[in-house]
């Protein structure tokens, strides 16, 4: 018989929630089709990035020294702690503004919260998260907008600065440039087996230190020459992002699935079934894109679609600089960097060996 003087049990961020992190993505195939019926109308000259090639944030030149860079990122919960929500949420949206080679200059915040199911001190905790990570940027929250949600959902609008002439795209991959990925995969894997209670603690510590490292080295990555494109990897999927960036710059890939960094234990929670909705989606959307070796089987596959919350970048640089590159990233503490695979001549298409 239950104790009725027992305080509730508390609520799991999770539980309120239908999807989480950077899996709550719509999947590329059906953006695709939302985005095609939308007219571009007129674009300015000053607009030097759009939504022309699926980039990661808005670009706006302002003079001959300086542009704009701007973008919007939020989901709804994929930890259950406020406060590592908050750090992972406001990492993930930040890294658009390090993604296009720009350094952050200030955020607003975006909130939706259950107010009738989440108390006022865990609404708090997850701003505070959030606060902690832009204080690491060195950026404000410098205002935002909040609504009575059914959902938890936290994000926000960053803007940064950037050289015109050091933008980095998702476009401008060449044929020969090595493929070099700053951080390990397997985030929506570790959250599918976490949200079952099966994630291993040493596991999930691991998760939380890679979903709350800022991707700061991209400033000095798009002062490189030889750094020819740049994204990074979120809800599509390593894949699915590689595939964009083929498609911008038609070309195919490579990769040596033996060279991906994965989190621990990765493979074996994914064997065990710990695997999201948005991973399939991902793969029925952009499969056929997908080669795989005959060594490699359905695991592999959804590993390669796992969607990312607050993933590494994935860069495509020239063979003579990929040295520079991964001093830069060993420099900034990302100890995962290495190089996972090579741009090639042909249709955009991902040949995983």
């Amino acid at each position: 018989m239950s104790d009725p003087t027992a305080s509730p049990a508390p609520v799991r961020l999770t539980q309120l929630a239908h999807g989480g992190g950077c899996g709550c993505k719509i999947a590329p195939g059906v953006l695709e089709q939302i985005l095609a019926k939308a007219a571009p109308g007129t674009l300015p000259p000053q607009l030097l990035v759009g939504i022309e090639t699926a980039d990661d944030a808005a670009v706006w030149q302002l003079n001959d020294a300086q542009a704009i860079v701007a973008t919007t990122d939020f989901f709804m919960p994929v930890v259950d702690d406020p406060f590592h929500f908050g750090q992972i949420a406001a990492t993930n949206a930040i890294s658009d503004i390090y993604a296009m080679g720009g350094t952050p200059l200030f955020a607003l915040a975006i909130v939706g919260m259950p107010v009738n199911q989440l108390d006022t001190a865990t609404i708090r905790r997850i701003l505070e998260g959030g606060e902690s990570i832009c204080a690491q940027a060195r950026i404000p929250i410098a205002g935002g907008h909040t609504i009575d949600s059914p959902e938890p959902i936290y994000g926000l609008v960053a803007i940064g600065l950037v050289r015109p002439d050091q933008v980095k795209r998702n476009a401008g991959a060449k044929p020969g440039d090595k493929l070099i990925l700053g951080k390990a995969l397997g985030v929506g894997i570790h959250s599918a087996a976490f949200k079952k209670g099966a994630l291993k603690e040493h596991d999930y510590a691991a998760m939380i230190a890679s979903t709350t490292q800022l991707n700061t080295p991209g400033p000095a990555l798009a002062c490189l020459q030889g750094v020819h494109a740049m994204t990074d990897v979120t809800g599509f999927g390593l894949a699915g992002h590689l595939l964009e960036i083929c498609k911008a710059s038609q070309v195919a890939a490579t990769l040596s699935f033996d060279a991906l960094p994965l989190l621990p234990n990765v493979l074996a929670y994914a064997r065990d079934g710990f695997v999201t909705g948005a991973s399939t989606r991902n793969l029925q959307s952009y499969g056929q894109l997908l080669g795989l070796a005959g060594r490699l089987g359905e695991v592999e596959r959804l590993l390669l679609a796992d969607p990312q919350t607050s993933g590494g970048l994935l860069v495509s640089c020239a063979p003579e600089v990929a040295t520079e590159v991964l001093s830069i990233f060993l420099q900034q503490g990302f100890d995962h960097a290495t190089v996972i695979g090579e741009v090639i001549d042909g249709l955009p298409r991902v040949v995983v060996g």
